[in-house]
């Protein structure tokens, strides 16, 4: 595999294939990987990838700000497919410091970097350097700002294990938005429902709002700040990211 992630035209290969091929490249090539669950991409590669193998891994980040009904997604989905999901918590003293020193919504006054690194990117650090690769459920017109030049493969360099490597495979980097809910309806897929009271991008409940006509989906994630930085680190790399 090794020799394959350095040529440099894999991922100009990858990019005209089906999400369904890039699955089936990932798990032919890697046996320790795992699917990054959260949302209605998410659950999108689950479904591909449960068809290619059932016993398919996957994991979410419990934050502990969840909505109800993301907790209920959760459930379903697990239910659905029979699969494993591992939950991933962040460390408790850490956001007992947090929340003593600064209280509960913090990130409305300080931005909401420091309680996603908390909360979201140390756990997320803690189950990847188990990993040899992983699956994200990224697509580029997410946020033209940071996520126009996602590959559909990369070196995950920010993540990866002290002196090891980890793949990084972003399936759906080119489908649409409608892509995603015309394969929901069509395979009858289980989403969260809060995506029928106007919720695209869903997040943490304090962080996530519906939003309206004409708005973009990222608008109804972290509002009060400038869109530059709707990011929550879990996926910074991207930013000019190559394969």
């Amino acid at each position: 595999m090794s020799e394959l992630l350095n040529t440099v035209d894999l991922d100009a290969k990858l990019q005209q294939e089906t999400p369904q091929a890039i699955l089936q490249f990932a798990l032919d090539n890697f046996d320790n990987l795992a699917l990054s669950f959260s949302g209605a991409e998410d659950v999108v590669l689950i479904d591909m990838a449960h068809r290619i193998r059932p016993d398919v891994k996957a994991f979410c980040l419990d934050t502990g700000r969840l909505h109800a009904e993301t907790y209920r997604f959760i459930e379903r989905v697990r239910e659905h497919y029979g699969i494993e999901i591992d939950i991933l918590f962040p460390d408790a003293e850490a956001v007992r410091k947090l929340t003593t020193e600064k209280g509960l919504f913090s990130f409305y006054r300080d931005n909401h970097q420091e309680c996603c690194s908390i909360r979201k990117i140390t756990p997320l650090r803690k189950k990847l350097v188990t990993l040899d690769a992983w699956v994200t459920g990224q697509r580029r017109d997410q946020n033209p700002g940071t996520r126009s030049a996602i590959p559909v493969i990369q070196e995950d360099k920010l993540f990866a294990r002290q002196g090891g490597s980890l793949t990084k495979f972003n399936p759906l980097a080119n489908w649409t938005s409608a892509q995603v809910w015309e394969y929901i309806r069509a395979m009858n897929v289980p989403y969260n429902e809060l995506h029928d009271r106007g919720f695209v991008s869903i997040g943490c409940e304090p962080c996530t709002r519906p939003i309206g006509p004409g708005q973009h989906e990222r608008e109804g994630r972290w509002w009060w700040e400038e869109a530059t930085k709707k990011e929550c680190g879990l996926h910074a790399q991207n930013l000019n990211a190559k394969a």
